[in-house]
C-alpha cells in the first residue's frame, strides 16, 4: 500500500465532481455530439488523467506513478470493448444521437459507483487470500479465448437481466419522449425506452467489470491507484465513443490487441500469485514493463488497422457502420426525466415489433 495523503483523495473527488458538473452543464440541452466537440472533450479527459498522474508521481512517488499510468492505460484499452457494446445497444434500441450523451452520462455515474464497490471487494479479497489471483488469471484467459473466438458478438441488449427486470417492474412504452425517462399515459406512469437503454448500459458495465477488476489488480492492489485509474478511464468513455462513432469497425485489429493484453495481464497475475504463494524466486513482471507492453500493443493495433483496412462489403452504406443509429433525435424536450405522452416528436420511429419493450 502506498502512503497517500488525505488531501490527494480530496483533490481527486473534487476533480471528478467539478468535471462532471461542468460536463452536465455543457450538455444540458440535448444535441448531436460532433467530431470536433468530442475531440475537445477527449483532450480534456485525457489531460485531466495525465495531470493527475503527474501529481501522483510527485506526491506519492515514481512507483505509484507508474502503477497509476499503467492501470489507467490498461483500463483505457479495455474500454474499447465498451464502445462496441454502446454502439450495439444504441443501434438495438434505435436511440437518437441527440439523446446518447444523456444516457452515457448516467452510465458513467453508475459505473463509478459499481466499480468502486467491486474494486473495494477485490482489494479486500486479495489482501486476505492471495491465491485468488490464480482464479483472476483464469478469468482473463477465458476472456481472451472469448474475444479470439468472437463469442462476445452474441450480446443481446434486449435480453440482458437488467432490461428484463425493468420490464417486470414498470411498463415500458415503444416510443421516445425527448430525454424523459418516464411519461404519463392515461394517468399512469410508464417508462420510455431511454430508461431501458440506461439499464442495458449499466448491465453491460457490470459484465465488463469481470475483466476490468482482475486486470487492474494485476497492476496494483492499492485502493487509491486502482480506483482513480479506473475513474479517469471511465470519465473519458463518452467523449471517446462520440469521437470514434462510425469508425469503430475500421479499427478491426484492436480486438486482437485487447486479447493479447488480457493474456499478458493473465500471465502477470500467475507470476505474481506464484511469487507470493509458492516461491519468491519466481520472477514478477514490473509495472514499467507492463506499461511498455500495453502501450506498444495498442499503438500497433491502431497502426495495423489503418494500414490494413477491413474489406468493404459492396452493399454496406454509411448507416450500416457500428455506432450510427441514423437518427439525430431533434431537440431536447426537457431534462427532468418525466413528461407526458405527447412530448415526443411526431416523426419518432417506433421500436415495437421484434424489439417490443412491453
Amino acid at each position: 500500500m502506498h502512503d497517500v495523503p488525505l488531501w490527494l483523495w480530496l483533490v481527486f473527488v473534487a476533480t471528478v465532481v467539478v468535471s462532471l458538473t461542468v460536463d452536465l452543464l455543457a450538455h444540458r440541452k440535448a444535441h448531436v455530439i460532433g467530431f470536433r466537440e468530442a475531440a475537445v472533450w477527449s483532450c480534456v479527459w485525457v489531460g485531466l488523467a495525465v495531470a493527475f498522474g503527474a501529481l501522483v508521481f510527485r506526491v506519492v512517488g515514481s512507483t505509484a506513478g507508474v502503477e497509476y499510468t499503467t492501470a489507467w492505460l490498461l483500463e483505457k484499452s479495455l474500454s474499447v470493448d465498451n464502445l462496441f457494446v454502446f454502439a450495439l445497444i444504441f443501434g438495438y434500441f434505435r436511440v437518437p444521437r441527440a439523446y446518447q450523451h444523456r444516457v452515457l452520462f448516467l452510465g458513467v455515474l453508475g459505473a463509478l459507483l459499481f466499480r468502486g464497490v467491486f474494486l473495494a471487494a477485490g482489494v479486500a479479497v486479495v489482501s486476505r487470500f492471495t491465491a485468488v489471483l490464480f482464479a483472476f488469471a483464469a478469468v482473463l484467459f477465458y476472456s481472451t479465448y472469448k474475444i479470439l473466438k468472437g463469442e462476445e458478438d452474441s450480446f443481446d441488449p434486449g435480453r440482458s437481466l437488467a432490461v428484463r427486470l425493468l420490464r417486470k417492474v414498470v411498463p415500458v412504452r415503444d416510443e421516445y419522449a425527448g430525454t424523459h425517462f418516464f411519461v404519463k399515459e392515461a394517468g399512469k406512469r410508464v417508462a420510455t425506452p431511454l430508461l431501458a437503454v440506461v439499464a442495458a448500459i449499466e448491465a453491460a458495465d457490470l459484465v465488463f467489470a469481470v475483466d476490468s477488476v482482475p486486470a487492474v489488480l494485476a497492476v496494483s492492489s492499492d485502493p487509491f491507484i486502482v480506483y482513480t485509474s479506473n475513474a479517469f478511464a471511465i470519465l473519458g468513455l463518452r467523449a471517446l465513443y462520440f469521437l470514434l462513432a462510425g469508425l469503430l469497425d475500421r479499427f478491426h485489429y484492436l480486438s486482437k490487441g485487447l486479447a493479447f493484453i488480457l493474456a499478458f495481464i493473465g500471465v502477470k497475475l500467475l507470476l505474481q500469485a506464484s511469487h507470493e504463494t509458492i516461491s519468491t524466486s519466481i520472477p514478477e513482471i514490473p509495472s514499467l514493463v507492463s506499461l511498455a507492453v500495453i502501450a506498444t500493443v495498442l499503438a500497433a493495433s491502431v497502426v495495423l488497422s489503418l494500414l490494413r483496412p477491413p474489406p468493404v462489403d459492396p452493399g454496406e452504406t454509411d448507416g450500416d457502420r457500428v455506432g450510427d443509429t441514423g437518427e439525430d433525435g431533434g431537440g431536447d424536450t426537457g431534462g427532468d426525466g418525466e413528461g407526458t405522452a405527447g412530448d415526443e416528436p411526431p416523426d419518432r420511429p417506433s421500436i415495437g415489433g421484434k424489439r417490443d419493450l412491453k
